[in-house]
């Protein structure tokens, strides 16, 4: 007499190949519009391969990498079930920290992580990645679908990203080049971005009771809508401006707002002056502050308050930089300067009282 059993199989512990192998082919057409010449072979290889005789030009090239992820935003994209437009925040986090340096973005790889595989809600996010690739300049060479059953839901998944670019050595931004009398521009954000939103989730769900679907007359939109706005990808933008006028510096408004990260790039001896007066934060602003009665400092070093992006330019150089930008669609001004640093204890801050 003999016992038949079941063998245990990938498939029973949760991981479905097939599926996987459906999802590469969906996003292959996505994939194939990000390419730049320099990239050699197709989507399924073992790594992506870019021609780096293309260099060659270059006198002295700077590599630049970054990688990021978009934090707890993508649970507001599972609960609305939209995905393709996570994808921006994942490019824009990694290619706008490569061109605060100067560098132009080349190539990206992706990696994304899933309870179970849904193919077309995997091919939606590579969607989104190879639009924002555009949208930057960048090709999308790879990237990995992972399937994590048992540590995340069936509807559960996260996304990270790394990239790289490249700059020629004599035309490296960064504090080195910084003056006293320079100009801050800022760069309009097209909302909240990818940063802070624990904070964000906190206050307006657990502690206000609000629904994702919920209209909000300042907004002209849903609730959802208006925190899944992708964040702005200001990597061609950038480069432009280096390409019309003389640049020092960018720094790219991230967690920890706009000081904290104006900071990171300006020298010991001098300090950087932003007038609040210049700008008027979005709604969305205001209402996580009035909601949760959080403190504008906290607010300010949690968000970007409106501001995604700042350049730092010669004054002489202001005009020509802000009708760049505004040829480019981007809204700019002039949001402060450079002084001596003297007794402040930082390199950067905010000023006066945000425009009515």
């Amino acid at each position: 007499m003999t016992t038949e059993t079941s063998g245990a199989s990938y498939a029973a512990a949760g991981v479905d190949i097939e599926a996987g192998d459906r999802a590469v082919e969906l996003m292959k057409e996505w994939v194939k519009k990000t390419q730049r010449p320099e990239v050699l072979g197709g989507l399924g290889g073992f790594a992506g391969l870019f021609d780096a005789s293309a260099l060659k030009r270059y006198e002295r090239p700077l590599l630049a990498s970054a990688t990021d992820g978009v934090g707890t935003k993508v649970d507001l994209a599972r609960q609305l079930g939209v995905y393709d437009s996570i994808g921006h925040d994942l490019v824009a986090m990694v290619m706008d920290d490569i061109v605060v340096c100067g560098a132009e973005p080349l190539f990206m790889t992706d990696y994304i992580c899933v309870g179970k595989v849904h193919p077309e809600r995997v091919a939606a996010i590579v969607k989104g990645i190879a639009e924002g690739c555009v949208l930057a300049g960048c090709a999308l060479v790879g990237g990995e679908t992972a399937e994590h059953p048992g540590l995340l839901g069936p509807d559960d998944f996260d996304v990270a990203g790394a990239g790289t670019g490249v700059v020629e050595a004599d035309r490296l931004l960064g504090a080195d080049r910084i003056r006293k009398g320079d100009a801050v521009i800022a760069m309009a954000s097209s909302g909240l971005h990818s940063n802070g939103y624990s904070l964000v989730r906190h206050v307006l769900f657990d502690r206000a009771g609000l629904s994702l679907d919920q209209h909000i007359e300042d907004f002209g939109r849903t609730l959802g809508e208006e925190l899944l706005e992708p964040t702005k990808i200001y990597s061609l933008d950038c480069l432009a401006l280096t390409r019309t006028t003389e640049v020092h510096a960018f720094s790219h408004v991230t967690g920890g707002g706009l000081a904290a990260n104006l900071a990171r790039v300006i020298p010991d001896t001098l300090h950087a002056s932003v007038d609040r007066t210049t700008w008027t934060p979005a709604p969305v602003f205001d209402l996580v502050g009035t909601t949760g009665q959080v403190d504008r400092l906290e607010l300010e070093k949690t968000l970007n308050m409106g501001v995604g992006m700042i350049a730092i330019v010669p004054e002489e150089s202001t005009d020509v930089a802000l009708a760049t930008l505004a040829d480019r669609g981007v809204e700019a001004w002039v949001a402060g300067e450079i002084a001596d640093r003297g007794d402040q204890k930082t390199g950067a801050e905010l000023t006066g009282d945000y425009a009515a």
